[in-house]
């Protein structure tokens, strides 16, 4: 009776305690076989990504594939660069193959670009049914070439690979370069804290905005691209994200949320899909996280990593 009576009065206690929040997040990679960056080969780079990805016990991150760099002069050995993640247990999917904007080409051009990197792409290991646009760039204000390109998508049983959390960490490694090539010091530290901080609070503002727009916090999907930052410190990024109470989640389930269902109608189609959410539901701007605004990042950066002056 005891033992009834003490269930009963836990569960009325469960049911009346709000529910817990979920700050859910997957890690995902642009532009694979990325071109070397300002400190690594690309050889070097892919190992001490997979080394710091299981490091951080994070299980599955997708790479979005450039089948195109093969070519490219930094492309030797991309394939097996590819095939490595895979092996390590993550998942690739289609980025298409010459890494184009579609506000350049036609909707058949563009369609003809994704089915060449689908064909490079079919068959292997790992491969998922996602599409992630280039420039995160929809069609911007051409409604009919958007509606075209996710019709096509659709029709070949691709999805859209879309991010609500983005941090511009392809700026910070620019800007990084640009700074190792003019011969400048690089404060290494500075650098990493950096990167670690711009990706944590570009996370906490979009579960803020998910759940302004949505009412909810939605399973959070974190671009990020194949860099030598990366490389460096994504186990320290990972430790960053779970010290704010992220839990590092397999894309497959990141995919899996009802947003990714959503296609929104704005104005223009170019961003992540939580701002374009948010867009079309009222939300005034900023719906992006300010450090994605260069003339705010590319200050700090030369502030914090650089030590210059004004």
């Amino acid at each position: 009776m005891m033992r009834r009576l003490m269930a009963a009065i836990l569960m009325l206690l469960a049911m009346a305690s709000p529910a817990v929040a979920q700050k859910r997040i997957a890690l995902t990679f642009d532009d694979a076989p990325r071109a070397r960056g300002p400190f690594l080969t690309p050889d070097e780079r892919t190992a001490r990504i997979i080394a710091g990805l299981r490091k951080a016990g994070v299980r599955q991150a997708a790479f979005f594939v450039v089948p195109g760099n093969l070519a490219a002069p930094d492309g030797a050995g991309g394939e097996q660069r590819v095939a490595a993640y895979v092996a390590a247990g993550h998942v690739i999917a289609n980025h298409s193959f010459s890494h184009p904007a579609l506000k350049a080409m036609t909707a058949d051009a563009y369609l003809a670009d994704i089915d060449r990197a689908g064909a490079w792409l079919q068959g292997r290991k790992g491969l998922r049914p996602w599409y992630r646009y280039p420039f995160l760039d929809e069609g911007g204000t051409d409604k009919a070439k958007r509606d075209a390109v996710r019709a096509g998508l659709a029709a070949r049983g691709l999805s859209n690979g879309y991010v609500t959390v983005d941090g511009s960490d392809w700026n910070i490694e620019n800007l990084a370069g640009a700074a190792r090539r003019a011969g400048k010091p690089i404060d290494m530290d500075a650098l990493r804290d950096l990167y670690v901080e711009t990706h944590v609070e570009a996370a906490e503002f979009a579960d803020r905005l998910g759940r302004q727009a949505l009412g909810r916090q939605p399973v959070q999907v974190m671009l990020l691209h194949e860099t030598d930052l990366a490389a460096y410190w994504i186990a320290d990024l990972v430790a960053g994200l779970r010290k704010k109470g992220w839990t590092i989640v397999k894309a497959d389930v990141a995919y899996r949320d009802p947003i990714a269902k959503l296609r929104p109608d704005t104005p223009s189609a170019q961003g992540n899909l939580l701002e374009a959410i948010a867009w079309e539901k009222g939300v005034p701007a900023p719906r992006w996280y300010e450090r994605n605004t260069l003339s705010i990042a590319d200050p700090l950066f030369r502030a914090r990593v650089l030590h210059e002056g004004p």
